[in-house]
């Protein structure tokens, strides 16, 4: 699609402009009222006070005028017509510019927002490749600021420890930025580096969006009467969230307030501590220590502290960079393939769940002995399941692939969503929970019909209601499984290689854990075993469904074919008829 910026004057009414302005003085009373700390210095709650009025004023205004422009913009203009159309896309890249510019001025909680909109699979392309960048482009901190966290954190003398420290960065993203070194034994090493000041701007940052959320609902933007779901897309591909809204862009900031929110909340919490990330590292460095596809850097403890995150360098293309990828002769489907059984294991088995798997934390390296490995880097945003929880997403994902509606909602009340738990096979399969259609296939003409019918009844109420229902573990997985299947999207793998591997590792979930210190291995066999055993049978059953579908089109086809045939010797026979009659 060709990008280009458009020179159209936009100007907002004056009852608008007092309604921004009315906003942003209301933003900034509140953090100037709201983000003294009174563990800070009184000179530092002053300049952090100062830094939420201009970063909530600058988030406040950017997020109003992106508002008002798909508003005004489009206003007038037939939906669907080619005007229309052309408009639209020229809003997209207008949004998409300016909300670049918030996140790259404002940093930190926005990049990593940022991040995830860059990442959806919905989104329009002006969105995801403006965004791209932010995953990590972002303009990096000057290095005297950098260098001064270093002195602070590892001692004046840098060349104590360091043969050689590059001041450019080779990448530079929300919370820190990473500069390559070597070390006086000669390890070669990436040195993550957070930026200065970055924890009071994530608490305060985490503020400003609950309070930017609500300002825009109070404002109307987020009610029912803002969202025309007037064009529609299913593929198993996307799921619930290959349908979407195209009149108004305001997708973005629903899905970001809604379903978004509690999981930036705790991003920001969480990963500003580089001791805890160091400590994840390792933990799934132990999980996947027999997994010769996985690939961990190792810590280097001597150089790591709360701020400073000295691991191993690894080399390595991003992961749905398709382009260096045939460069070093590596298959993007078996990426792929290799990638989701990754995840799963994770969020099915071991319940330990890397919650920000965007394409510029998993890199592909051509090292391995499967040809390749996969890199997982930024350990700093983890999700511990619950025991109960983790079973319990297991037992769901068993009830999909063998359509057992009656347990998806009796699993829909264990958690806690109620008459929502319906929409379970829509979110993760892209089926009704009364399709009869083959996992991993479309729906048919008269189930979008009727979903359309069902999801148009729906009101924004419903919506915000199903979304605070879910607990905070399915939220992070929620996010976790969107990012990963826009990543196997950009591949070009099928959504079968994600079934099979969430029912796979969904099976080794429900299996017994055994202790490797007392469990005897035959018992440890017999319980792999048993789950491989269940899981070839699953297997079967989508094969035997879809074998089903296949002999159902192939029978149609060869009915239309034998009508057409039939058909056309009608013709010829009464030709031949009306021939014979007239000699």
């Amino acid at each position: 699609m060709k990008m280009t910026t458009s020179n159209k004057l936009f100007k907002l009414p004056a009852k608008l402009k007092t309604t921004i302005y009315l906003l942003t003085a209301t933003g900034l009373t509140f953090h100037a009222a709201t983000n003294r700390s009174d563990s800070l210095p009184f000179s530092n709650t002053i300049r952090t006070a100062f830094e939420g009025v201009v970063r909530s004023s600058r988030a406040i205004s950017t997020i109003a005028f992106t508002v008002a422009d798909y508003k005004y913009s489009l206003h007038g203009l037939p939906t669907g017509s080619e005007d229309y159309l052309h408009e639209l896309s020229e809003v997209h890249l207008r949004s998409a510019s300016r909300i670049l510019k918030l996140c790259e001025t404002n940093k930190g909680f926005y990049i990593k927002a940022g991040q995830f909109v860059a990442a959806m699979r919905q989104v329009p392309e002006e969105y995801s490749s403006t965004l791209s960048s932010l995953q990590d482009q972002v303009i990096p901190c000057d290095f005297k600021e950098i260098k001064q966290v270093l002195t602070s954190n590892l001692g004046q003398d840098l060349f104590k420890i360091f043969i050689s420290l590059d001041e450019q960065p080779i990448a530079a993203a929300s919370i820190a930025q990473v500069h390559r070194a070597i070390l006086r034994d000669n390890h070669e090493v990436a040195i993550k580096v957070q930026y200065p000041g970055l924890e009071h701007k994530m608490r305060l940052d985490t503020a400003i969006m609950s309070f930017l959320s609500t300002s825009i609902a109070w404002q109307g933007c987020a009610s029912s009467s803002w969202f025309a779901w007037d064009k529609w897309s299913f593929s198993p591909s996307t799921g619930l969230s290959g349908w979407y809204q195209n009149s108004q862009g305001l997708f973005l900031w629903n899905l970001f307030s809604k379903v978004n929110g509690k999981v930036v909340a705790f991003v920001s919490r969480v990963s500003t501590d580089f001791i805890q990330e160091a400590k994840n590292s390792e933990r799934t460095a132990e999980n996947f220590r027999n997994n010769d596809v996985v690939r961990v850097p190792q810590v280097f403890w001597d150089f790591t502290t709360s701020q400073v995150l000295t691991m191993e360098f690894c080399l390595g293309c991003k992961v749905d960079d398709l382009k260096v990828l045939k460069e070093i002769k590596v298959n993007p489907i078996k990426v792929a393939k290799a990638l989701v059984e990754v995840f799963a294991e994770m969020i099915f088995v071991h319940g330990f769940v890397h919650g920000d798997p965007h394409p510029g934390n998993i890199l592909v390296s051509p090292e391995g002995q499967n040809g390749f490995s996969l890199v997982l880097l930024d350990h700093g945003t983890y999700r511990t399941l619950d025991e109960a929880f983790r079973v319990n997403y297991c037992q769901l994902w068993k009830a999909l692939i063998l359509l057992d509606s009656n347990k998806i909602q009796h699993l829909g009340e264990q958690f806690g969503v109620g008459k929502y738990s319906i929409y379970f096979p829509l979110i993760f399969t892209g089926r009704t929970i009364n399709s009869k259609s083959v996992l991993g296939t479309g729906m048919s003409v008269e189930e979008k019909r009727q979903l359309k019918h069902d999801l148009n009844s729906l009101k924004f109420e419903d919506i915000s209601s199903f979304m605070e229902s879910l607990p905070p573990n399915f939220l992070s997985i929620l996010r976790t499984d969107g990012l990963l299947r826009s990543i196997i999207r950009r591949l070009d793998a099928p959504q079968r290689i994600r079934l099979l591997a969430y029912a796979k590792y969904a099976l080794y979930g429900l299996s017994p854990k055994l202790n490797p210190k007392s469990d005897f291995a035959v018992k440890a066999m017999y319980y792999r075993f048993k789950a491989m055993a269940s899981y070839l049978q699953l297997k079967l059953v989508l094969e035997t469904l879809e074998l089903l579908s296949w002999i159902g089109k192939a029978k149609q086809f060869v009915l239309a074919l034998l009508r057409k045939i039939t058909g056309i010797s009608t013709s010829f026979l009464t030709v031949s008829l009306t021939g014979t009659v007239q000699h």
